[in-house]
């Protein structure tokens, strides 16, 4: 395990620097909103929704029923479902972890796993395991600071939500550069832009998501195709 948290360590850095910032400024509007640190904690460690948590600040301002907190909840994290079905494999075979991968699947680990590989000679279950435990506690951590600087330090916390965004295009930038093939991105930029363009930014994500996944299925043996023929390659250069 040892060798598993010093290989994933350095793999997380990028997430840890937004989390961090997210995670502080999450914080920072959960005590605008009358919440001390003990409830940052504990939502962060508990719900752990990242965007919905930012949502989830303005529903206890205006007072929402559990109803409808819980399908709006489904809505924003329905995409995670597409996630899930990505790592069945991998994660059946992880024993009383699996619970804990599946509730800990964020875009920014699905991201992180989707595109990294355990070292050799360390386990690739534990470090799944470590890679998705250390981009938690970065996020309870944040929340945690923030809720405490929040209470210490009174300023205007508009446009704190934007951090979200941001750390969504460092990773989008970041599989860019890694990922052989770009057809993937440029078609989930495509169906987003068309979707969009249709019906508005309202009904955005379910109808995307679906249209990115029917695209990458037609696709899918360009993608792969392509991507073979880059490694091939870069195996070759000297």
């Amino acid at each position: 395990m040892k060798q598993a948290i010093k290989a994933a360590f350095p793999v997380t850095i990028p997430v840890m620097l937004g989390y961090l910032s997210i995670g502080i400024a999450f914080g920072l509007l959960f005590e605008n909103a009358g919440y001390n640190f003990i409830w940052a904690f504990f939502t962060s460690l508990i719900v752990y929704a990242g965007a919905m948590q930012f949502i989830a600040v303005s529903f206890f301002y205006g007072g929402i029923g559990l109803i409808q907190i819980a399908v709006m909840t489904f809505v924003v994290n329905f995409r995670h479902i597409f996630y899930g079905l990505s790592f069945l494999d991998r994660f059946n075979d992880m024993g009383l972890k699996k619970w804990y991968m599946v509730f800990a699947l964020t875009d920014e680990t699905y991201s992180l796993l989707c595109g990294k590989k355990a070292p050799a000679g360390v386990d690739e279950k534990k470090f799944f395991f470590c890679v998705a435990i250390l981009d938690q506690s970065y996020w309870v951590l944040g929340s945690v600071i923030g809720s405490l600087a929040g209470s210490m330090i009174t300023f205007n916390t508009k446009g704190m939500d934007f951090a979200m965004t941001a750390l969504f295009i460092v990773i989008f930038l970041d599989q860019w550069k890694a990922y052989p093939s770009h057809i993937p991105a440029l078609l989930g930029l495509a169906c987003t832009a068309g979707v969009l363009l249709a019906i508005g930014p309202g009904n955005l994500v379910i109808p995307s998501m679906a249209l990115i996944v029917i695209a990458l299925m037609l696709a899918r043996k360009q993608i792969e195709s392509k991507a073979a023929v880059k490694t091939e390659k870069e195996e070759d250069l000297p």
